[in-house]
């Protein structure tokens, strides 16, 4: 049988659907391939002045430059927290961790600008879209991890409660509007120096036993004058405007025969680094330097000089700076014996001497309470001592380690 011939029009016609049908599968290829690229230049990390390697940031800039680090993906209720651990707080510890929009200019710390926060670790505030922070927590050094996460109510609803730790324990938190992209951890950094490890997979566990410690420190210091403990850390909060204007840190129990010795490291030195270490009395004035008034000595770290009950103090060790350890004790006789000597509290009613430590007129004065290992000594200074108890004169071993 002869099959029928078809016509011109009609091969035309299935030729032309074979075309739009083959142009149809590249349109749907070409699609494809954007949303593809779309998709991964969406999830893609971003960082300026920053050198990433693997969860290692480090600031590469010039000091004069920002560096912003905003991860690939944001916060979800199913991985809301991220920590940082600072390995290296670098020349100024200009370190940030928080959470900001998935455009945010790189040119900014996080916290700068509106719908970011973060909290600094250079002075402890809690920067909320805008340039001036407020006070929010303690400042962070090396080995510090500051964490940043979103309470998980929050994402099924348009407002977010955002919350900051520090070494696993909470800070504190604040309140912004979630962004329709979520929000995405950053971090921040602006000196030479600064290097953070980054864990987005972190989990906020309870706070054992360990964390849990940080504020039992507050019971060994019979007075806090203008001073905050934090943990081993004193940071000074006084004005710092006038001469009197002193912090004052005495431990509850003065020093014996079974612990005569003790540290403190400059972590921070402030604006002049008016810090001083060494024994009084203890109904000591609180706003003296110690070594200023009667029954008091103190090694000087400004200027090197000793003070020993008098508001002139005479040539002594050599000055201390940042990162320098200052250590006082007392060496007591062989034969010594205090029947007072003990764990309990009464013994500071009979011993005059205690261990002090003062940061004075120096904002954000911060010391770092080490009581391990001396150091090379300096000459022995000899008191007389006011104590019944004691024989004839106990002495005064003042340490420094550069």
């Amino acid at each position: 049988m002869r099959r029928p011939r078809r016509s011109p029009e009609f091969v035309l016609m299935n030729k032309m659907d074979d075309l739009n049908l083959h142009y149809r599968f590249l349109n749907w290829r070409r699609r494809i391939r954007e949303i593809r690229e779309v998709r991964a230049f969406r999830y893609q990390e971003r960082f300026k002045h920053i050198l990433v390697d693997g969860d290692t940031l480090s600031y590469h800039g010039n000091s004069g430059e920002v560096g912003c680090y905003v991860a690939s993906r944001p916060l979800t209720k199913d991985s809301n927290y991220f920590e940082v651990s600072i390995v290296d707080s670098g020349v100024r510890g200009t370190i940030a961790v928080g959470l900001v929009p998935q455009y945010y200019s790189l040119d900014h710390q996080p916290g700068w600008l509106p719908d970011s926060v973060a909290y600094h670790a250079d002075d402890g505030k809690l920067y909320n879209g805008r340039a001036k922070g407020r006070q929010f927590g303690s400042k962070c050094n090396s080995g510090d991890r500051i964490g940043c996460g979103i309470e998980p109510v929050s994402f099924d609803v348009q407002t977010a409660q955002i919350f900051f730790t520090k070494n696993g324990k909470r800070v504190g938190s604040t309140i912004m509007p979630m962004s329709p992209d979520g929000l995405f951890p950053a971090v921040g950094m602006h000196s030479l120096g600064e290097e953070v490890r980054l864990h987005l997979n972190a989990e906020l566990g309870r706070e054992d036993d360990s964390v849990m410690m940080v504020d039992s420190y507050e019971d060994e210091w019979g007075r806090l004058h203008d001073v905050r403990v934090c943990g081993t850390l004193l940071e000074y909060l006084g004005k710092g405007k006038s001469i009197v204007d002193v912090g004052l840190a005495q431990a509850r129990h003065p020093l014996s025969t079974r612990s005569h010795y003790f540290e403190v490291e400059i972590v921070d030195p402030g604006e002049k680094c008016y810090i001083a270490l060494g024994l009084a009395r203890k109904d000591y004035p609180k706003n003296r330097h110690p070594g200023w008034s009667r029954g008091s000595v103190a090694y000087h770290a400004d200027d090197g000089k000793i003070f020993h009950g008098s508001g002139v103090g005479d040539p002594f060790g050599p000055r201390c700076y940042k990162g320098d350890i200052m250590g006082c004790g007392i060496m007591f006789p062989r034969d010594y014996i205090l029947d007072s000597e003990g764990d309990s509290d009464d013994s500071c009613d009979t011993v005059i001497l205690s261990p002090t430590a003062r940061a004075v007129r120096n904002v954000r004065n911060v010391m770092y309470l080490a009581l391990a290992g001396a150091a090379w000594p300096l000459p022995p200074l000899f008191l007389p001592c006011p104590l019944p108890q004691l024989a004839a004169c106990a002495s005064c071993l003042f340490c420094f380690s550069g």
